[in-house]
């Protein structure tokens, strides 16, 4: 596998993966056993590329009881954001790519998104109920600036008075207030931040193409501003890493204006394992160990537990100690009422209403 050193002073500093891990579907793989080039430099083999999903669906039924949504919409597959943590960098070897450098800088778009949301709400077999946008990819990564997709999703479900509960990292959502402040109004939206750390240089590192954690901050303080309800997800918390940020996380987030919480342990499904683990190699060298014992401390021992129900939170005396500090500063602040149900009353079809301004009795 391809592996860039912390010797070869030529690190992805922009990218979270440092590694290009085997694609478990491929039989075979290509090793690179030449050193690179002092002029070689992987930022120019890290150009972000967007290329066409011919996608036929763009709602997903969730089958997992852990997962509080039924329906969900993932604009783009692959992120560039380039999370070290990213669960989701599994999905990208379905495609043929691999889960690291593949999935952040390979970006499949589902040009038709808007139009495929609107056919399937059109049907009558859709019953309204609340659709979250980024179940796996964030749906206002940067890519999102040029395309455009989930603004036009935003306004598909705007038109049709279907609610959606957002998730994102990304400033980039503030651009699209004008559709979200009068969705918020008929209480059919609601936006969930994902703050994992409120370390700059930590986040820098972690989370390299996503904005800095005073920006999303700020982010929340305009979104609860324009009357749009608002909570914080501390996902993932890492285990040696950000555990001890919770009081920190939770009070900025209550400051800034947000009304919920809610949290995520550090998930290392697949491919995700050797990625994060040599991320934390390369970059935290001296607390690589430590950090490791303390997850396989939340987890039985071994470095994934995919049983739901304990996947989220994790297992044992130190998961507990997490979750008690997470429970205790969440009541402290504020963050433990949850935020309004969404209304699903409210859904139409292009026509309806006016049908129903005609013939009020029928």
């Amino acid at each position: 596998m391809t592996r860039i050193t912390a010797s070869d002073d030529k690190s992805r500093k922009s990218r979270g993966a440092q590694m290009d891990p085997p694609n478990r579907f491929e039989s075979t793989r290509i090793e690179k056993d030449i050193p690179p080039e002092p002029w070689d430099d992987p930022e120019k083999a890290a150009t972000t590329q967007v290329l066409v999903d011919h996608a036929k669906t763009i709602l997903t039924k969730n089958s997992s009881p852990d997962i509080c949504f039924t329906y969900s919409i993932n604009p783009y597959r692959g992120c560039e954001h380039g999370c070290a943590y990213c669960y989701a960098r599994p999905t990208h070897e379905t495609l043929g790519f691999n889960a690291g450098l593949d999935f952040e800088t390979k970006i499949m778009m589902k040009a038709e998104a808007p139009r495929l949301l609107r056919e399937a709400l059109m049907k009558a077999s859709w019953q309204p109920e609340p659709i979250a946008m980024s179940g796996v990819t964030d749906c206002y990564q940067p890519v999102e600036r040029r395309y455009r997709l989930t603004r036009g999703c935003l306004e598909v479900l705007q038109e049709f008075r279907n609610p959606v509960s957002i998730i994102t990292k990304n400033v980039l959502i503030l651009r699209d207030l004008d559709i979200l402040a009068p969705m918020a109004e008929m209480n059919l939206v609601e936006v969930f931040i994902s703050l994992t750390t409120v370390d700059r240089e930590l986040a820098s590192k972690m989370e390299p193409r996503t904005p800095p954690p005073e920006l999303k901050l700020e982010a929340i303080r305009r979104l609860s501003a324009a009357g749009i309800p608002v909570g914080v997800n501390v996902a993932p918390i890492v285990p040696g890493l950000t555990d001890k940020e919770l009081p920190k996380i939770l009070e900025a987030a209550a400051a800034a204006g947000a009304k919920s919480a809610g949290y995520v342990l550090l998930r290392l499904p697949l491919a995700v394992k050797p990625i994060f683990l040599d991320w934390v190699d390369h970059h935290y060298p001296l607390r690589a160990q430590h950090v490791r014992t303390l997850i396989e401390d939340t987890r039985n021992g071994s470095l994934y537990d995919n049983r739901w129900g304990t996947r989220q939170t994790g297992e044992g005396p130190y998961a507990q100690q997490i979750q008690t500090m997470f429970r205790m500063f969440q009541r402290k602040f504020g963050l433990d009422h949850g935020l309004p149900e969404l209304d699903v009353s409210r859904f139409r079809r292009p026509g309806e209403w006016k049908q129903r301004e005609l013939f009020p009795d029928s």
